[in-house]
Parts: structure tokens; sequence; C-alpha cells
């Protein structure tokens, strides 16, 4: 992945700047970038959102849309911690009371939502009712437009008819629900503080300047040490981004832009297949990384999502593996070909055999032998099992790639490893 980073960075500081999304798993790639960034001077391009950079982002600050896409987008998020994604009656209706409580905070928060007021409202029954009599105020003071009217009835309907009659087991369970969400913004300051601001404290809003301003913007949070906290900003930073991209397109304002993953599986979710099919089309350039197919298909539960993704990223790179579903599928992207398969036989026929008793073996009078070797042409894979688990060495890999207007041959390449190319060898 650093020289693919290298090179677009190169390419942005010297060409046309192109907003970029890099999600570091790690916690470490983000100053690999920021070397970059300094020795081609767009230091002032590159945005890292940690705990501790600085940065102040609020992923549910999204004023232009709908409440049901972002209830949507955490819907989304809670299928990543699902281990059995079966269970959709919880997840629907979890998105269903997120919605509700979205359209009721910006009603009495100036449209400015945040994790902590969707906590509040679900889990502090006390503190959802100081907000109805809020609301009751304006109402009656005639400071609600006709659209605010409409959602605060629809809030209203929603949780005295449906969310307050619920009994308590399901009750319990749709607030354990998205409670893996909330609670992981508000257990921890530091975490409060950098995610959900004040409104006035925001210093990242979202992807429609970073892309047309070519700004880097870099995720640098070590899944090992915040896993819940790196997952949710994880997916809705590719959602914000994702999003852009597709409006791009549709406003015919397509700007070159790139995404960047390295232990893609740990982020991966089905939705991306659909933006990779279309995001060339809006000239979004998609390089992403995993241990093993069967890596993803751990976390999307989904072996045909998981082809989806896989066909949808043109050109691939396969280093050595033993994961058999990655071997078999890759297998078949490669295609068959005819191959010569060899038979060989011997056979030997005497008139008079005798036994020996003294030697414990056949004696044979008047013999004679004869090979039969036959060959046949018949469709086998290009690359068998061996050649993925075996023949490929350290800094060897396959290709199978394209140059824009055919697919090239797939061939087994010798790489470079970076970090020999520094010290000359």
């Amino acid at each position: 992945m650093y020289p693919f980073t290298r090179q677009l960075i190169n390419f942005s500081a010297l060409h046309d700047k192109l907003g970029m999304l890099i999600l570091d798993v790690k916690g470490n790639y983000f100053q690999y970038v920021q070397e970059l960034c300094n020795s081609f001077g767009i230091s002032d391009d590159l945005i890292v959102i940690s705990l501790k950079s600085g940065v102040r982002y609020n992923p549910l600050d999204k004023p232009n849309l709908k409440p049901q896409v972002l209830a949507n987008r955490l819907k989304t998020i809670l299928l990543l911690f699902s281990e059995n994604n079966s269970e959709s009656f919880w997840l629907d209706k979890a998105e269903e009371v997120l919605c509700e409580c979205i359209k009721l905070c910006r009603l009495y928060n100036d449209n400015y939502v945040t994790f902590s007021e969707l906590h509040k409202l679900i889990f502090y029954p006390n503190y959802y009712k100081e907000k109805l009599t809020l609301l009751r105020k304006l109402f009656i003071s005639n400071k609600l437009t006709n659209s605010q009217i409409y959602d605060l009835s629809s809030c209203l309907n929603f949780f005295d008819k449906d969310f307050e009659n619920l009994d308590q087991r399901t009750l319990a369970i749709l607030k354990s629900e998205i409670g893996r969400i909330t609670n992981t913004f508000i257990s921890d300051y530091d975490v409060l503080r950098t995610f959900s601001p004040d409104k006035k404290d925001i210093s990242f809003d979202g992807f429609s300047d970073v892309i047309k301003s070519g700004k880097i913007v870099v995720l640098s949070m070590n899944i090992a040490e915040y896993r819940n906290l790196s997952m949710i900003i994880a997916a809705y930073l590719k959602l914000d981004f994702q999003t852009e991209v597709m409006a791009n397109l549709s406003n015919d304002c397509v700007v070159p832009c790139v995404f960047i993953c390295d232990e893609y599986d740990k982020y991966a979710s089905k939705i991306d297949g659909d933006f990779f099919s279309l995001s060339r089309e809006a000239k979004c350039i998609n390089i992403v990384s995993t241990q093993s197919f069967s890596s993803l298909k751990n976390v999307l539960k989904d072996e045909s999502a998981v082809r989806v993704i896989i066909q949808n990223l043109i050109n691939k790179i396969w280093f050595r593996t033993d994961d058999i579903f990655t071997i078999e599928e890759s297998q078949k992207l490669l295609g068959r070909e005819d191959k010569n398969m060899i038979s060989k036989s011997v056979s030997e026929n005497a008139k008079e055999t005798t036994y020996s008793y003294i030697t414990n073996s056949l004696s044979s009078d008047s013999s004679n032998i004869s090979e039969t070797y036959s060959v046949s042409t018949q469709k086998d894979f290009v690359y068998d099992t061996n050649f993925f688990s075996q023949d490929l060495q350290t800094f060897y890999a396959l290709s199978f790639l394209s140059d824009g207007s055919k697919i090239l041959k797939p061939s087994k390449l010798k790489m470079l490893p970076y970090f020999k190319e520094d010290n000359g060898l």
C-alpha cells in the first residue's frame, strides 16, 4: 500500500490535487502519509482524525440528509457488530427508533444531532419529557414551521403509541442494540469531545470541500485499542465519502478522488460492492488490501456479497496464501486453459511362468514388455493450488491487471519492497 500512496500523493502535489480518504487500521500508517505530505510540500492538505490530533468531527451533523438516511447508516454500523445478521427485526426496529430520535433532536437542538443527545433521549425518560415540554412551548408560540410540526407529530405518535408500549424485554433488547453505538461516545471524555463536540468547535464537517479542494483525510485509530469506536468512525467516514462521490456524479461535477484501506476486511460492508461498481464513472480510485477472501466472508457473513466486491475490483494482486476459498475464487477469476494430460503404462506378457520356492519369486520365459504412452488435452485451471501455496515465494505475486482498454495476461511478478528501495538494495 505504501508505494501506491506515495505515487498518488506525488501526483497530487505535482499535478491535479486528489481528494483522499485513507483508513489506518493499525494507527501507524498516518505517519508515513504525514512524512510524504511534508516532503512534497502539501502538509496543509492533511487532515488526521484521531483522539490526539485536535480535529473535531461529528458524524451525525448532516443537516442536508434525511433522518432515515442517517438512521440507515447507524443500522449499517450495527451490522458490523452483529454476529448473526439474520436478526433483522431488532436491527430494523432500532433503525426506526433512531430515525425518530434524530427528528426530535433536530427540532429542539437547532437542527444539530449528536450521539450524546441520542443516548439521552433513548435511555433517560425524564430528559425526553423535558424536551417535549420545550417543544410544546415552541409550538404554542407558533415558532415551528409546517414541516417541523409534521415531524413533531410523527415523533409523538411513535413514542407514545409504539415505543412506550413495547414490553420490557423487547425494549431492553432495542436499547442494548442502540447502546452498542451510543455508549462508545459517552463513556470516555476524549471520545465525547472529539466526536460529539459543540457545533462551534467542529473543524471537519465532511467530504464536500475535501474532494473539491484535494484534501487528504486519514483516520488513525488502532482497532485493537479502540475496536468499536474505530469501526464506527471508519464506517461513517466511508459512507460520507461514498455519498459525496456519488453526489458529484449526479451533479455532473466529477472530480478524481482516492479511497485507500489496508486490512479492508475490518471495515468492509455489503454496500461497498455497489459503490465500487459505480465509482469508476465518478473517477474514484479504490485501493484495498485484505489477508484473504475468507476474512471478508467472515465479516460480511455473505459469500455472494464477497464475490460482488471482488468482481468490482478490476486489478488484483495475490501474494502467497493457504486459504482455500481465496485460491478457489482466484482460480475461477483467472480462468482455464488447455493442458496436455500425459499417461504412461507398462505391461509384461510371458508364455511360461514358474514359481521358485527357494527365492520366493516368479520366473518367466519367452516374455515381452510393452509400454503405452498417451497424451490428451483437457481444460484445467491456469494456476493450480500449489502455485498459490508453494510457488509464490516472499516478494513475489500473481498479477491480474488492466491497462485501461484490455486485461493483461496474468503473470508472476517480482515485487520491489519499499523498505529496500530507500537503502538502495
